[in-house]
């Protein structure tokens, strides 16, 4: 008999609270108040959220994946800042190639994307339009490398870049890298110490780095140990500069057991955003409608037909 598919599907969520107050206890007890994006749809999910917010707008970045193509493209969803009611979402960045965790920032009075595109082979900065529905690329941070998760912070007068880099044996679950530059746009180096951090419980970057109350760099990682993505975990650096680098995991551990019941396989995404925390939940689907799906996909491949767009385009 064959092996059941076990297939991933991720739910992006808003918890009501600032990233530094929260832990297992905390995030339990808002599991209520958490507010869900709308479902993805079938076959689709949303994951790796990003927020910034203008005005009276919350505008959340997020993957958008679509297994019928196996392909993913950015979406940003539009909310009330203060009522967190959504409004509407819109297709903001798609190419040829798969794109996720779309971290978007401000610096010096203009705005920034830096998805994830591994599969291109490099880390590339887009400046983003007053609506936020354009990006145009800027430049390339980093090339030749297949780079995940790169997660940007200014620290200290100097650019870092925590990153993973793909590769066999679940590479880029298990190492976490780092660059430094000294202006946004470069020239970024590799740090002399790669890997930084070797460890599956806490090594891939799982959201946007911050600063704690008195100046130490955090960084949201995923705790792939179990299942990939299965829970987040926080790492703390007491140093971080050319000669030396030194972390060490806090007592963070969230899972989405914690915020959503029938999610309960994964937490991999803790994403600061003022007065609110961004995050994504996974659960397992064990349909067989999975493997017809990938036979269709690799008959149309195989014939050259275009696969279906998905919605909300």
């Amino acid at each position: 008999m064959f092996k059941r598919p076990r297939t991933d599907f991720w739910q992006v969520g808003i918890v009501p609270a600032p990233i530094e107050a929260l832990d297992a206890t905390r995030l339990q007890a808002l599991a209520g108040a958490i507010t869900w994006l709308p479902s993805a749809g079938p076959w689709r999910y949303l994951a790796d959220p990003f927020g910034l917010r203008r005005g009276d707008t919350l505008h959340v970045f997020v993957e958008a994946f679509d297994y019928r193509t196996k392909h993913a493209v950015i979406e940003r969803h539009e909310l009330g800042a203060a009522d967190l009611q959504w409004r509407s979402r819109r297709t903001v960045l798609a190419r040829p190639f798969h794109l996720s965790y779309p971290q978007v920032f401000e610096h010096e009075g203009a705005t920034f994307m830096v998805p994830e595109s591994a599969q291109a082979g490099e880390v590339a900065l887009y400046r983003g339009d007053d609506s936020l529905n354009h990006w145009q690329r800027e430049c390339a941070l980093l090339s030749d490398l297949p780079v995940a998760d790169a997660s940007l912070i200014e620290h200290q007068g100097r650019w870092w870049m925590f990153f993973s880099l793909v590769g066999p044996g679940a590479r880029d679950q298990r190492e976490l890298h780092l660059a430094h530059a000294p202006a946004l746009t470069g020239p970024w180096k590799l740090h002399a110490g790669n890997p930084i951090r070797v460890d599956r419980s806490g090594a891939r970057p799982a959201g946007r780095p911050f600063h704690a109350a008195d100046g130490a760099v955090m960084l949201p990682v995923q705790d792939s140990s179990r299942t990939y993505g299965g829970a987040t975990r926080m790492l703390r650096f007491e140093q971080l500069g050319l000669d030396r680098v030194h972390c060490a995991p806090t007592g963070l551990h969230l899972h989405g057991a914690l915020a959503r019941a029938d999610h309960a396989d994964g937490l991999h995404t803790l994403s600061a955003c003022q007065d609110l925390t961004l995050i994504d939940v996974k659960r397992f689907d064990h349909s067989r409608a999975k493997q017809w799906l990938d036979l269709k996909r690799r008959a149309r491949r195989l014939i050259g037909r275009p696969a279906p767009l998905p919605p909300f385009v």
